[in-house]
């Protein structure tokens, strides 16, 4: 009869469990990010709660601000701007029927080996503009509509992020009953091995969120300094695009490609120039240097398992799997690695502390 009862009291714990996971599973993205934030962003709240004096709630509810005042305000700003660019497009698109393209550059046929052919181009498409514009606006409205789509999707994904920067709140607020339940939760599990991977997955984490969200805040700043440079209208706006595609590899070029065929078109082949030096050597370099140094500092990390994550992650969770999808790859990467090594080379406490 005992062991009866103990039976059923399981298999309500598990019900139990399930149908909170249930409750759960529409905000686990909102929910990890905001973690991840809280957990990355950790040594901001202890120095802003001891400036306050101790007040934790204080400093929560600052740094939350902080973070919405950072994220939010440019979204703002891009969504306003967004028409008024929309229109500067339909302006060129009407220039273009009305006068066709300009003139071919006075360089380009001195350029070795493909001048002629870059000539012969620009002049096709110059006089086939016309009938290139009419091939095209049978498809306007299919654009439109993957366009509609794709708004709702990226809004979808907004909403996400907004939740999330609400839910930190009480990350920050909470922070230390939440660690010391999970560190609890993780003894009662694995024993006296707990510590260790709780070391291992903060460092881990640590260096992820570091890499991902510190590279594309760099790029997103000197792709900013870029175009402002360049005189480039809607700066701020590109700026905080490649923010968010910096988070794809090699997507940043969709950005400041088109920019550099803008300045051609209007005759800024100085700027030009610039924007392709800049673009390849200082937007990428961020990537191709930032990004490895910060991910690989303190650990053995290999590049491809966030490249892959954050792929995976974008087509898995949407738009907040950017973030999701390389901290979970990081983190099983580096126990499944920890727990394969041989015993004499497994890391201890101290040595992991010091990373």
């Amino acid at each position: 009869m005992l062991n009866f009862d103990r039976s059923l009291v399981f298999l309500l714990v598990l019900g139990l469990l399930g149908a909170s996971l249930l409750v759960l599973l529409p905000f686990f993205s909102s929910l990890f990010w905001a973690g991840l934030l809280a957990f990355a962003t950790w040594p901001l709240m202890t120095l802003l709660t001891r400036l306050l004096g101790g007040r934790v709630t204080l400093a929560a509810c600052v740094l939350t601000l902080t973070w919405f005042s950072l994220i939010v305000i440019p979204l703002l700003v891009l969504g306003a701007n967004l028409a008024d660019h929309i229109r500067d497009l339909q302006g060129v698109i009407a220039d273009l029927k009305a006068d066709g393209f300009p003139s071919v550059p006075s360089w380009m046929p001195g350029i070795p080996v493909v001048g002629q052919y870059l000539v012969d181009g620009w002049q096709f498409v110059d006089h086939q503009s016309a009938a290139l514009l009419a091939w095209v606006k049978p498809h306007l409205g299919q654009i439109g509509t993957w366009f509609v789509s794709k708004s709702a999707a990226l809004g979808g994904g907004i909403l996400e992020l907004l939740l999330s920067l609400f839910l930190v709140f009480f990350f920050y607020r909470d922070g230390p009953a939440i660690a010391k339940f999970a560190s609890s939760l993780l003894e009662r599990l694995i024993g006296q091995r707990a510590e260790y991977y709780q070391l291992l997955i903060s460092g881990t984490v640590q260096r992820v969120v570091n890499g991902v969200i510190g590279t594309a805040v760099a790029q997103g700043l000197v792709a900013m300094i870029g175009f402002w440079i360049a005189g480039v209208p809607g700066a701020v706006m590109l700026g905080v695009l490649t923010f968010f595609l910096s988070f794809v590899p090699a997507a940043p070029p969709l950005v400041w490609l088109p920019v550099i065929g803008w300045l051609v078109f209007k005759e800024e082949y100085g700027f030009a120039a610039f924007m392709g030096f800049w673009g390849v050597f200082i937007i990428s370099g961020v990537d191709n240097v930032l990004k490895p140094y910060l991910i690989s500092r303190g650990g053995t990390l290999p590049l491809v398992i966030v490249l892959i994550g954050v792929m995976g992650g974008l087509f898995s969770f949407g738009f907040m799997g950017l973030f999701i999808g390389p901290t979970l790859l990081a983190i099983m990467f580096s126990l499944i690695t920890d727990w394969t090594a041989p015993k004499e080379n497994i890391r201890n406490i101290s040595e992991i502390k010091e990373k």
